[in-house]
């Protein structure tokens, strides 16, 4: 029989010990709520005089934080105790949102959290709302990025992301007078509850110097080194246990300060090098309109390679004697170009600091890099000048200048003579300034290169990347985007998530697919009326963030017509804007028989130093002035613009949406992820054959999508002879739009303000070929009009477009990415003991 008090004793032992493990935290309503009026009174110090919704947001997060740590570090070691292959996803935006709701869905704990503060008496919608946005991204490569670590969780994955931690996200927008007005956006002001700082992983990142050449060895020398600190934020699967991580990589100085200068009385040199070594991950992407915004970006794009890559290599010895078999283990995918000088750092760091040679170093790294391009815009793709890589980054360039003499010598050797072929296939781009080609860099070193909709993927190889297509086709392939239906449908449409676990189950939620259950029920009348029931409720909401945003009135009987995305006149939020001037011209002309009420709602950001984009804002709000001012008009138009567009913002306008505007030119949209979210919430497109509009074509069929305008071939073919003058000149409607935009209509007392945008539509060398695509457009937009008067006839459409749009899951393009390219092995993670005996 043992000793009692020798138990009594080792029980006490181990109690003591500060790191033996702590019983499971419950996830019930009781213990969650305990937890956080914990974290509310002790932790934060409130009582209950505080009026303020953030300190209670703050206790909530932390609760919520400590159950996901708690498989957060399950995660990791079982990862680390498996030996598992893994991919490590490169991106210079995550344009993650708000954590919190996401977070408890994915947790599983929807029903006891609002349990909780229904017994505390709080309002959990005012919670949730007080979070601000992580707006660490411009838009839809940010917001992808963000859907596939979801993904990546869900599909148990083991997947980390690399970002940079801005201390200033994406800017805060507002109108003044009809323009855009940038402010910062200080989105760590109140802190970040969900990150944890690591510094015992701390990265030292080089710029400048020179390189010496010793004895066959390289050494980058006298550089200016800055600390790259990272924070880690989880990333929960969807009732799974499993929980990744982002890891956000933030800039430091070496040294605080110069300690003499700072003797000496010149505190402004003293602090120098910590400024500009903070400057790095201060802003999310700069102007690089100046010199000096092009180094910084540059910067950016090194430090983000640099410790990602040092980090992964530092995880790697801790845990292998060597690097035989690090090809089999580990993937690297570049999310864009911005990345892509992942290439040469990990030639450097392989060859200069693990002592590997040039071919060893070549294997590995031609093994495991992946690179996704995002764009068909060639000034999009990344080029830096030769002097700038020389002055920042010479050892890098003394490696791209390696990389490139071997790859031309395999092309020569393909080609024999072809010196135009040479050229052309360069990542040296020579001329008066010679360049690095980025992407070109990307594909060279990349075993896979990858474009986002079958199009784009397309266009990639028979266009932008042909000679590299003739080249190696096997690296070439396609993965159609998605968005994640956990956030796109299940958190932000509570109302269709309800209706949908009724009718189908709640299986959908992680098998999208399911939904297409749902086309049975496309004709039922009762369900027609329960789903109609959800879509005016939501549309509500969106009318009430409208007037608290805009001040303009939304009728929810009205179609909700809406457009939101970035402001570039390739997205064409100009021939929408024309076609409401068409509207109003009918109006005002007493065409109104028959009228279908329509609300026009337009949002998005024009980049800062993109001027005709926002002068298009400008004309958005212009227009809108007039119309919703206009007695004659009253109800049957309305027009919104929709400031500081977020994605707390789309998670209201997506469900609230009747009609999504999808009107690129063809050929120029790579894919699209906001034309997902509107039809996974039931809204019906209205689209050219660009992007991802092609593969949702072919799921829902011609009756379910409003299709207009030119095909990609027939806007190349239209180049040489358009003639823009002679359309409007042909077309009535458009003339008489023409006439009232040229003649001052909507700025009357700001003359000639809109020349630019008027000249842009008459230029034959308009490359967005605005007005070759209008009258399509007003005719498709009348088919639209006269589909909502019949409302079943729209119902139906809208229901057959959410059960169509399981192909549009990350969790397909995810599955993709690891059958073809990735190869992960599917890693589960061991429960955690729910219940608190």
């Amino acid at each position: 029989m043992p000793n009692r008090e020798s138990s009594a004793a080792e029980s006490k032992k181990q109690t003591c010990n500060p790191l033996a493990p702590l019983p499971p935290l419950g996830m019930d309503a009781e213990a969650i709520s305990f937890d956080f009026r914990r974290y509310f009174a002790h932790t934060l110090g409130r009582d209950d005089h505080c009026t303020s919704s953030h300190y209670p947001y703050k206790a909530l997060a932390l609760a919520v934080r400590d159950r996901l740590i708690e498989r957060w570090k399950r995660t990791r070691s079982t990862y680390e105790n498996d030996d598992c292959k893994r991919t490590f996803y490169l991106s210079l935006e995550f344009l993650m949102g708000r954590t919190l709701s996401n977070a408890i869905l994915n947790l599983d704990v929807s029903e006891e959290v609002n349990r909780a503060f229904i017994d505390l008496g709080i309002n959990l919608d005012d919670i949730r709302g007080s979070e601000p946005d992580a707006g660490l991204g411009n838009g839809g490569l940010g917001r992808l990025a963000a859907c596939f670590l979801d993904s990546c969780a869900t599909l148990e994955l083991p997947v980390r992301g690399y970002g940079l931690r801005y201390e200033y996200g994406m800017f805060r927008q507002h109108i003044a007078n009809g323009y855009q007005i940038e402010d910062p956006d200080l989105w760590l002001r109140d802190g970040n509850p969900w990150e944890l700082e690591r510094p015992e992983y701390t990265q030292r990142i080089k710029f400048c110097g020179h390189t010496e050449h010793i004895n066959g060895s390289v050494r980058w020398v006298d550089t200016q080194d800055v600390l790259a600190v990272p924070y880690d934020l989880p990333v929960p699967g969807y009732r799974n246990g499993t929980v990744n991580t982002l890891r956000l990589w933030k800039a430091a100085a070496t040294d605080e300060f110069n300690l003499e200068e700072f003797n000496a009385g010149s505190y402004t040199e003293a602090v120098e090098a910590k400024n500009d070594a903070e400057h790095i991950t201060m802003v999310l992407y700069p102007n690089d309109a100046s010199e000096n915004g092009k180094e910084l970006r540059l910067r950016q794009q090194y430090f983000l390679a640099s410790a990602s890559i040092k980090d992964v290599i530092r995880e790697w010895k801790e845990n292998h004697g060597s690097f035989d078999d690090f090809a089999d283990k580990n993937c690297f995918q570049l999310n864009d170009t911005h990345p892509s000088v992942s290439v040469a750092e990990l030639m450097r760091q392989l060859m200069d600091e693990q002592g590997l040679s040039w071919d060893q170093a070549w294997m590995i790294t031609g093994s495991t890099m992946a690179y996704t391009n995002h764009t068909l815009l060639p000034e999009a793709l990344e080029r830096w000048p030769v002097k700038l890589f020389e002055c920042l980054l010479p050892r890098l360039l003394e490696i791209i200048y390696e990389i490139n003499a071997r790859f031309l010598s395999e092309v020569a050797l393909r080609w024999p003579g072809d010196t135009d072929r040479l050229r052309r296939m360069s990542i040296i781009e020579e001329g008066q300034t010679s360049m690095v080609r980025m992407a070109y860099l990307a594909i060279v070193g990349s075993f896979s290169v990858n474009g986002v909709a079958a199009l784009h993927t397309e266009l990639l190889k028979q266009g932008l990347f042909h000679d590299f297509y003739e080249f190696w086709p096997q690296r070439f392939n396609n993965k159609t985007n998605g968005v994640t239906p956990r956030r796109w449908l299940a958190a932000c449409n509570p109302g269709l998530r309800r209706l949908l676990d009724e009718t189908v189950g709640n299986g959908w939620i992680s098998d999208l697919p399911a939904l297409e259950q749902l086309v049975t029920h496309a004709e039922n009348v009762s369900f027609q009326r329960k789903w109609q029931q959800v879509k005016r409720e939501n549309k509500q909401r969106l009318a009430d963030l409208v007037k608290i945003d805009c001040n303009v009135g939304f009728d929810c009987d009205a179609m909700f017509d809406v457009q939101v995305k970035r402001i570039h006149e390739y997205k064409r939020q100009l021939l929408n804007i024309l076609h409401v001037i068409h509207l109003y011209n009918r109006i005002k002309a007493g065409d109104t028989k028959n009228w279908t009420k329509r609300c026009v709602l337009i949002g998005g950001k024009a980049a800062p130093g993109y001027q005709m984009a926002k002068l298009i804002i400008k004309l958005v709000n212009s227009v809108a002035r007039v119309v919703n001012n206009d007695y004659q008009v009253g109800d049957l138009l309305k027009v919104a613009f929709l400031p500081n567009y977020r994605v707390s913002a789309m998670e209201v306008i997506a469900p609230g949406s009747d009609l999504s505007e999808q009107i690129s030119t063809a050929g120029k949209e790579a894919s699209g992820t906001g034309n997902m979210k509107f039809m996974m919430n039931g809204a019906v497109t209205i689209g050219t054959l660009d992007g991802a509009n092609i593969e949702i074509l072919e799921e829902v069929g011609e009756s379910n999508f409003i299709l207009f305008g030119l095909t990609s071939e027939e806007v190349e073919a239209m180049r040489h002879h358009y003639m823009p003058n002679r359309i409007i000149d042909q077309d009535s409607d458009f003339k008489r739009v023409m006439q009232l935009l040229e003649s001052g209509y909507f700025n009357q007392f700001e003359p000639g303000i809109f020349d630019p945008v008027i000249e842009s539509i008459r230029n034959p060398y308009d490359p967005w070929m605005t007005a070759a695509d209008f009258r399509s457009y007003i005719d498709a937009q009348e088919k639209a009009a006269k589909a909502y008067l019949d409302q079943r006839q729209w119902i139906r459409m809208s229901i057959v477009n959410s059960a169509k749009s399981g192909r549009f899951s990350t969790d397909r393009t995810i599955q993709e990415y690891n059958r073809d390219i990735w190869r992960l092995n599917q890693t589960s993670i061991p429960s955690v003991i729910e219940d608190v005996q």
